[in-house]
């Protein structure tokens, strides 16, 4: 097992101090490097486990942050915040390119080779930074298959994997439906994985608190998402 060193970084975004998670993996040099965006209640410790997993691979990783330092248990407040975030890509890409900034200049980053994955809300803003035709190896996005403004997804300049559950509410198959449309009209190098039997967030171990109908946990799908996740990375950011 490789040594990973972590940190926490405070950096302006949307108003508020976010405080994002970096994890870096052992050595001096430059390394490929994954922008890690979390679901819709903010970063908690399984996004940062997921950001030191990825840095044990040999990745620098930033985890960013949605809501200055806090993480929303309260789905009703939680989606006051989220929805307005969703309708209003530039804002998205606010969001995103603050936390992308903070890995660009982090020296271990390798500038010049970046993914951005993310989940649920997370995946929408990867999705956004590829929209706005920001220089990415790859996307990766995880129940966030929301669809852009007309033409701008002819931008992405990377390949982009979504996974989603069969199950998921949220991301319904009309929404599926439409998201493969864009990516396909736009030329885009993309793949949709639907996981069968699993809900929104699926990937997301329990938590101990009350959750939307629909969103629960699949650790069969959940582990095989994080595996074709890894695949993704493999593909298209090697570690040297």
């Amino acid at each position: 097992m490789t040594t990973v060193t972590t940190r926490t970084i405070a950096y302006p975004a949307d108003g508020l101090t976010m405080l994002g998670h970096l994890a870096l993996p052992a050595g001096t040099g430059r390394r490929p490097a994954v922008l890690l965006g979390p679901e819709g209640p903010g970063l908690d410790d399984v996004q940062r486990r997921r950001a030191d997993a990825l840095a044990e691979l040999g990745y620098v990783v930033f985890a960013f942050d949605l809501h200055g330092g806090r993480w929303i248990a309260d789905p009703q407040e939680m989606l006051a915040r989220v929805m307005p975030m969703l309708a209003d890509p530039d804002r998205l890409r606010a969001l995103g390119r603050a936390a992308l900034d903070v890995l660009r200049d982090e020296p271990r980053t390798d500038p010049g080779r970046i993914a951005a994955i993310g989940y649920g809300t997370g995946g929408a803003i990867a999705l956004e930074l590829g929209r706005a035709g920001e220089d990415l190896r790859a996307i990766g996005t995880v129940n966030g298959l929301v669809t852009g403004r007309p033409g701008e997804t002819a931008r992405i300049r990377c390949p982009v994997w979504a996974g989603v559950g069969s199950e998921d509410p949220i991301m319904a198959p009309a929404q599926r439906d439409a998201f493969a449309a864009e990516m396909q009209a736009a030329g885009v190098d993309w793949r949709l994985v639907v996981y069968g039997g699993a809900e929104h967030a699926f990937h997301h171990p329990p938590v101990d608190h009350a959750v939307r109908p629909g969103v629960a946990h699949h650790p069969r799908q959940a582990e095989r998402a994080w595996r074709d996740v890894l695949g993704l990375l493999a593909e298209c950011l090697p570690v040297p």
